[in-house]
């Protein structure tokens, strides 16, 4: 099988796309043939070097779709489609960046959908982190208000989308002007230019603060975020788009607002079950629900897909299809 390898970090040009013997599955493992799957900004860390615990070389990716090829065990049959979830995939053991992956069967959810290989493989963690961001995170409410800090990321625009359909009022940050209209265009009621300080330009629109916050950007953005929020408001961190994992001398008393909630959501520690997951399918099928896929590459062309990410202008998912 072809797999796209990184024998040291750096930069997109570290990949190296060598022919392996497709791996065999053991105990509590599963034989996937890779269909299609999306990057992260967790992967573009990793490649960096931006995470300690993983040893090289590595085969790269948290997510993927694809078919059961072989499971020693039974309990998933040959050729059923499943979606693969994080679970340390692609960190502590070789991910989707190829052909076949060899994964535990308790990241794997069996799903149904006549969808192309290209829209499956953007959804698996887009989903899961939105879902579980604004469901089991914040616990949105119709009528609330929601801001979304870092509006433009492809989970910014799925969580506008669900959002949206639940009731509530969607304010979304960009740092671009020219991206205004993207976001009015996917069902944004509000647009703020974030230029680092957004706390004062919220309390202008919104005097008593926002109910519940996205915060998408970072660490270095989350202090602002939670001067936005209304008292007994809630602040759920979700992405790391300034690539930065730690707060330097968090003093929680001076930090958190009092009556602020603050939360997170990783899709490596709780999972959505599968019943959401298929629903969510269904609505996409239905279009109900517009996917937000930037461009789609082969797996040929991994370093150039990584390059695009690294240049924050992919408007949505980046998709590789295998």
């Amino acid at each position: 099988m072809r797999a796209a390898v990184l024998y040291y970090p750096g930069g997109p040009e570290n990949f190296i796309l060598e022919q392996r013997p497709v791996p065999v599955a053991g105990d509590g493992q599963v034989l996937i043939k890779v269909k299609a799957f999306g990057l992260n900004r967790s992967e573009l860390m990793t490649r960096k070097g931006l995470s300690p615990s993983v040893v090289f070389p590595r085969v790269l990716g948290i997510e993927c779709v694809g078919e059961v090829e072989n499971d020693p065990a039974g309990v998933f049959k040959k050729g059923e489609k499943v979606a693969a979830f994080m679970g340390e995939m692609g960190r502590a053991y070789d991910g989707s960046y190829a052909e076949y992956a060899v994964l535990p069967g308790s990241i794997l959810t069996p799903f149904h959908s006549h969808l192309s290989w290209e829209q499956l493989g953007a959804i698996p963690e887009m989903f899961q982190t939105v879902y579980g961001s604004l469901h089991l995170a914040l616990g949105i409410k119709k009528n609330e208000t929601l801001l979304i800090r870092g509006g433009t990321s492809s989970i910014g625009m799925l969580a506008t989308q669900i959002a949206k359909k639940e009731g509530l009022y969607i304010v979304a940050t960009t740092r671009k002007p020219e991206k205004e209209q993207l976001l009015l265009d996917n069902g944004v009621d509000e647009v703020l230019i974030d230029d680092g300080n957004l706390s004062s330009k919220v309390k202008a629109s919104f005097p008593a603060g926002i109910d519940k916050i996205l915060e998408l950007v970072g660490t270095g953005t989350l202090k602002d975020s939670l001067q936005c929020a209304a008292q007994g408001g809630t602040v759920c961190m979700a992405g790391m788009l300034s690539e930065q994992w730690s707060i330097s001398d968090f003093a929680p008393m001076e930090y958190i607002p009092a009556t602020v909630r603050l939360t997170m959501y990783s899709t490596g520690q709780i999972r959505v079950n599968k019943e959401h997951f298929q629903a969510f399918i269904r609505d996409v099928e239905a279009g109900n629900i517009k996917l937000n896929i930037s461009c789609t590459f082969k797996l040929d062309d991994i370093a150039a897909a990584h390059r695009l990410m690294d240049s924050n202008s992919a408007d949505g998912k980046i998709v590789v299809v295998i």
